[in-house]
């Protein structure tokens, strides 16, 4: 029994370190996150792409380079192809039009309202989903979240129903980043299953590869030609390499140590992130209602995970026993 106690802080010595490892790196996942918006801007403004070829080149960008690191480990990637096809096929296309679909919304709603109503729209809805599927009523902290984010979007919809330059068409943004939200949190359903047994490298390889043929043939339609210029290819590097294949390894890598629930608080820094960026590079204009909507809809994201839940809860031991 002494022994015990002798070898238990010793033990706990790496597991804390592991732990703060994690948290750093899903807190740099979001961050990451949150400058794609205003990449995305800056690349239509500099070469005209649309919004499903900067997807495709994002994406392929991303396959290239993380094949490029599985090189040695094709097999399992064959292997998980033949163990789980359907799933993961459909992780892929939900990956590739959700993007789409987010890109859109940046180019009619401004950087600001698509990531915010993106990101805070997709668990809302997984809550609901996932509530219909146990036959029972969220508890009265998970549905005031549901309200509190019905509010915070009404806000954000009512503000930004003028055209502005930043955003053009705002309410057809708004459908687009619905949409967004909505491909989301159904290929992050989907994906939470298949990420049981299958390894987080392979998993994202796989996503963005079938995501970018996907994507292709509407980006062929759509042009995907631009100038080699440096600061186009700057642009297009950062969103596949540093967004997409970096920010993907991060986040998965992190949520060995961390819970679910505190990774997503700490992926909000994505919406700050692309909010202040908007703000200080691109003069978007930011209202009250939008902070105020805004702020309802984080509140609401963030009371969602981490309202007490017996489904969370086992989510997240079950995640800590496949760590």
């Amino acid at each position: 029994m002494s022994t015990s106690r002798t070898l238990r802080p010793a033990a706990s010595g790496p597991a804390v370190r592991r732990a703060r490892t994690g948290l750093i790196q899903i807190s740099v996942t979001g961050v990451l996150w949150g400058t794609t918006g205003v990449a995305v801007q800056l690349l239509r403004e500099s070469t005209g792409l649309s919004p499903v070829s900067i997807g495709f080149h994002r994406l392929a960008i991303a396959a290239l380079v993380l094949l490029a690191c599985t090189v040695g480990r094709l097999g399992a990637l064959l292997a998980a192809l033949r163990a789980a096809p359907v799933p993961l096929l459909f992780t892929g296309v939900g990956l590739g039009l959700y993007q789409a679909l987010y890109f859109a919304a940046v180019a009619l709603a401004g950087v600001s309202v698509a990531t915010v109503v993106s990101l805070g729209l997709a668990p809302v809805l997984a809550t609901t989903w996932e509530s219909l599927r146990a036959r029972r009523l969220p508890d009265p902290v998970r549905l005031g979240t549901l309200v509190t984010a019905v509010a915070g979007l009404a806000l954000i919809t009512g503000a930004t129903a003028e055209p502005t330059t930043a955003a053009p068409a705002p309410l057809l943004g708004l459908l687009a980043a619905a949409g967004s939200g909505l491909g989301y949190a159904v290929t992050t359903l989907i994906s939470r299953q298949v990420s049981q047994h299958t390894a987080p490298m392979t998993l994202t390889t796989i996503s963005t590869v079938v995501g970018a043929l996907t994507l292709a043939p509407m980006a062929v339609v759509s042009g995907v030609a631009v100038d080699v210029r440096l600061d186009t290819l700057a642009l297009l590097l950062h969103l596949g390499v540093v967004t997409t294949a970096v920010a993907y390894a991060l986040f998965y890598a992190g949520l060995r140590t961390t819970a679910g629930s505190v990774a997503a608080v700490l992926t909000l820094l994505e919406p700050l992130t692309a909010a202040a960026l908007a703000v200080a590079l691109l003069h978007e204009p930011l209202p009250l209602p939008v902070l105020v909507g805004g702020a309802l809809l984080l509140t609401a994201v963030a009371a969602t995970y981490l309202a007490p839940d017996r489904a969370t809860d086992h989510l997240v031991r079950q995640g800590a026993d496949t760590a």
